[in-house]
């Protein structure tokens, strides 16, 4: 039976260098591991988030004051992602969330997740768009997505909501 889960349910705060250890077990755990690709890699990233890393921001999904995910956005201007041309637009931002706790998996969450990212990049003045792309066989992400308000570019094949 599935859980029913209020939108007020979640918390996103600043990921800390005391969370390694969780995002670590996460990155390993096999329903993120198939998605997360080079795991050292990501970790690298969270340890350098106040130095080389700095303009990406780090948060940890907490429900009922438990850790349960995580999730980040950053401005694409500052990566050195192209993003098909999205970046040169202007106003373009990404995202990347996980639901690290398999039973949390399919309670709505990643919804919540998604509209709160959205809802932080909304206030940057200079935000247009959120671009995203998964794969396109992680079909919980996509649809995950689309559910949020996202249109597929089918040509570039990025996730793309514009936003107000």
């Amino acid at each position: 039976m599935r859980k029913v889960v209020k939108e007020d349910m979640i918390q996103l705060r600043k990921m800390e260098q005391t969370d390694l250890p969780i995002f670590k077990k996460w990155l390993y755990t096999p329903h993120v591991a198939r998605w997360y690709h080079d795991p050292l890699d990501w970790i690298d990233e969270v340890e350098e988030q106040d130095g080389e890393f700095c303009w990406i921001h780090h948060f940890i999904v907490e429900h009922e004051g438990q850790p349960i995910g995580f999730c980040q956005y950053y401005a694409c201007k500052d990566s050195d992602e192209l993003w098909e041309g999205y970046t040169e637009l202007g106003g373009s931002y990404s995202i990347d969330y996980m639901i690290g706790e398999s039973d949390c998996l399919r309670n709505g969450f990643g919804k919540m997740i998604v509209a709160e990212l959205t809802n932080r990049i909304a206030h940057h003045p200079d935000a247009k768009r959120i671009v995203v792309q998964p794969e396109p066989e992680n079909k919980a992400s996509c649809g995950l997505l689309l559910s949020c308000g996202f249109v597929l570019d089918t040509e570039k094949e990025i996730y793309v909501k514009l936003l107000p």
